[in-house]
């Protein structure tokens, strides 16, 4: 068996090479590389997939991040409540312009613990960052109550969520901005960095537009300090054919999820929960392995040929970047937890029968020496 690699972008690739390749051919012979028609054709096609009315790319998730709280006037001396398992360029989106995280620890499917928002809620609070992580909604009914009752502003991270629902409706459409990643492990991954945002409020929309070119919506006549932040037409050429094949996908994860759920068996693995009222498209087959067993498991799989990932090693209060927020081992014990528990398992398309039937073989052989 070659060596299983835990994501193989090659794989999802080769399924459309050939419209790929005909796309890229196409754009570079156009002539026009920055904010044309591709970038205007994609932002109609994903806010029409989301069901939002509009649709902003722009360079990078982390960029879409911290331009919403930029653009909702979010900055210093405010408070923003996000999950304290969640990836650190969700943090960054806060700290950029100032503002301060309060984390919150995450429940048993892996993101926000709803039930603990409203405990950790000011008067400095102006927001909460609801970050749907490894594919899975949080609980959308809940933290838009809180968002309510509170008059907070909701900006939701669907980076590893493109196309999965609470209650049927998709995420990104709950708050005021669904911020969205492209890089090529997504679940629409690009061939190279791009974001985007989504939004049903016209102001945002428009102020978007306006930050992501220079502060500018007019050549030379800058409103505001803005970023160069653009989606290429390139990327966004690329992306709409991915978009055309998202929810396929997303059903061949689900299909590798099901059976990692339903073959795995090791009384040492908690296998991922599905929260009810939430779908997934699974970006991430997060397992936790228990008693410190984590690392040994990694070791032996990859000794048989089988390639992990920890999804995240270092919770963001305990990274380097943050230690001047005064955070220690033991300020949030369950994230703390979580990031010496959890390995993510191969996952990706075009994922053979027998890759699979190997890894779940591998794994139920597995025992501590």
């Amino acid at each position: 068996m070659q060596f299983i690699m835990p994501n193989n972008l090659k794989r999802q690739y080769d399924l459309h090479a050939s419209e790929y390749e005909a796309k890229a051919l196409e754009v570079l012979r156009s002539g026009w590389y920055v904010l044309g028609n591709e970038v205007k054709e994609f932002e109609k096609e994903w806010a029409n997939y989301v069901g939002t009315k509009y649709c902003v790319g722009l360079a990078s998730g982390l960029d879409a991040l911290w331009l919403s709280f930029r653009i909702l006037g979010i900055g210093a001396g405010d408070e923003v409540i996000v999950c304290a398992n969640a990836y650190i360029a969700c943090v960054m989106g806060i700290t950029i312009n100032g503002a301060t995280p309060i984390f919150v620890e995450p429940d048993q499917y892996d993101n926000i613990d709803v039930y603990q928002i409203e405990a950790e809620i000011t008067s400095r609070t102006k927001a909460i960052l609801a970050v749907h992580l490894f594919g899975q909604a949080c609980d959308m009914t809940e933290i838009m109550r809180l968002a309510n009752k509170y008059s907070l502003r909701v900006v939701e991270d669907c980076a590893q969520s493109h196309g999965n629902h609470w209650n049927n409706k998709t995420v990104g459409t709950f708050g005021d901005i669904g911020c969205f990643s492209f890089y090529p492990s997504k679940g629409c991954g690009a061939f190279g960095d791009a974001g985007a945002i989504v939004t049903n409020n016209d102001s945002i929309a428009d102020k978007f537009r306006v930050y992501r070119n220079y502060g500018s919506r007019m050549r030379y006549q800058n409103e505001v300090v803005g970023a160069n932040s653009r989606l290429d037409e390139l990327q966004a050429g690329l992306l709409r054919i991915k978009l055309k094949y998202l929810d396929g996908f997303n059903a061949e994860r689900c299909q590798i999820a099901a059976r990692y759920s339903a073959e795995i068996k090791h009384p040492s693995i908690i296998l991922p929960r599905i929260r009810p009222g939430a779908d997934s498209t699974w970006h991430q087959y997060v397992i936790h392995v228990k008693n410190g067993n984590r690392d040994a498991l990694s070791s032996y799989l990859q000794d048989n040929g089988i390639g992990t990932i920890i999804h995240y090693p270092i919770p963001p209060h305990l990274s380097k970047a943050y230690q001047y927020l005064g955070y220690v081992r033991g300020s949030f014990p369950i994230a703390e937890q979580y990031a010496d528990e959890v390995l993510s398992l191969p996952i990706y398309n075009g994922m053979t029968i027998q890759e699979q039937d190997y890894i779940i073989a591998k794994i139920n052989a597995w025992s501590k020496k």
